[in-house]
């Protein structure tokens, strides 16, 4: 097996915005806001569709309303499954791609188009077709932190909950696999499966910066704590894991084990929904940098954090966060999402009431 990232696709610069600021919102101002916002919904025929990662006041608002608040697959399932004209993704950009592509009769809003991925900004198309080109004997499996234009130039599309059966499945078949962009979870993945990878140089801004040796520290403090660590982080903190997975298959920890505390290497969004299902356990966020082990985590996503009560009003009252692919781009695309939708479909991977 080979395990080797190209030269010519190395990293290219990323610039991370600042975490925006929003002006913060008194009791009955939050109330009235979200009032009107549902009222927009309702008038335009528009389902809420919210990643675990965005501000709780999203996560609660699409549950109140009858949309979704999910992981990435199970957000395109449900765009797919709803009978509504608009949806209204609250997350970041390749989300409401994915939401169109599937969904191209559907009006697809995002609060703000500027919400972007490291992962995404880090593999351009064009690059990344060269490097496909580079190697025709391989299989390529792209995760699903990416554009619509490399979703269409690769043979499946994965996220983290379906990645490993998939690879696993190609790997049995003796496929040569070309992994982009995270190269975490990619050797994540290949390391559990054993499969032939080329790994892309990409990683998650937020993930990547979750440090081993202050985890330990705190994990001295907290003995009986068990460790959830999403894959998109390195090798030496998915090491220490109890339990490695995707945002669903962690939430489903902090509901399932018996501990009674929980270091979480993730996203600090997904709290809400853990507090939520398990108001009983303690959270304690996995540290990213400093020198003291109980620091707070400043694991956010600047770019989920453009998602906020506020655009979301505008975006339903101007509508010009609308998110439009090439048809052309969108049905070329669309072939390897189906692909993985229907190996979840076959295997029972992601269903709702499975909780993965």
């Amino acid at each position: 097996m080979s395990i080797r990232t190209p030269e010519h696709a190395s990293r290219p610069a990323i610039e991370v915005p600042p975490h925006p600021q929003w002006p913060a919102l008194s009791a009955p101002e939050k109330s009235a806001l979200r009032d009107r916002i549902k009222a927009l919904l309702r008038a335009q025929d528009a389902v809420l569709v919210a990643h675990y990662y965005t501000d709780a006041d999203l996560q609660s608002l699409a549950e109140e309303t009858g949309g979704c608040v999910a992981d990435s697959l199970e957000m395109a399932r449900f765009g797919s499954a709803s009978s509504a004209r608009t949806l209204v993704v609250c997350g970041v950009r390749f989300m409401g791609e994915t939401a169109k592509i599937l969904n191209p009769e559907k009006r697809i809003l995002m609060p703000d188009l500027r919400a972007t991925c490291s992962l995404d900004e880090g593999c351009p198309a064009d690059t990344f077709a060269a490097f496909c080109d580079d190697h025709p004997d391989h299989t390529v499996v792209v995760y699903a932190n990416t554009s619509a234009a490399v979703k269409a130039r690769s043979d499946w599309v994965v996220t983290s909950s379906i990645a490993l059966p998939v690879v696993a499945h190609l790997a049995e078949q003796g496929r040569k696999i070309l992994w982009a962009p995270d190269k975490h979870l990619g050797h994540y993945v290949q390391r559990m499966t054993g499969a032939d990878m080329l790994l892309w140089d990409g990683a998650c801004v937020v993930h990547e910066e979750f440090k081993s040796f202050a985890l330990e520290r705190v994990r001295k403090l907290h003995p009986e704590a068990a460790v959830l660590v999403h894959p998109e982080s390195p090798d030496e903190v998915v090491d220490q894991a109890d339990v490695v997975g995707s945002t669903t298959q962690l939430i489903k920890a902090v509901v399932d084990m018996p501990n009674r505390e929980f270091i979480v290497a993730t996203d600090a969004g997904i709290f809400w929904k853990m507090h939520q299902l398990a108001p009983e356990k303690t959270l304690i966020p996995a540290p990213t940098a400093g020198e003291g082990a109980t620091c707070e985590s400043c694991a956010h996503c600047p770019w989920m954090a453009m998602n906020a009560l506020r655009n979301l009003e505008q975006v339903l009252l101007n509508g010009d966060q609308e998110i439009l692919i090439d048809p052309a781009l969108g049905e070329r695309a669309l072939v390897p999402i189906r692909r993985m939708l229907e190996f979840a479909r076959e295997r029972g991977i992601g269903a709702r009431r499975d909780a993965d």
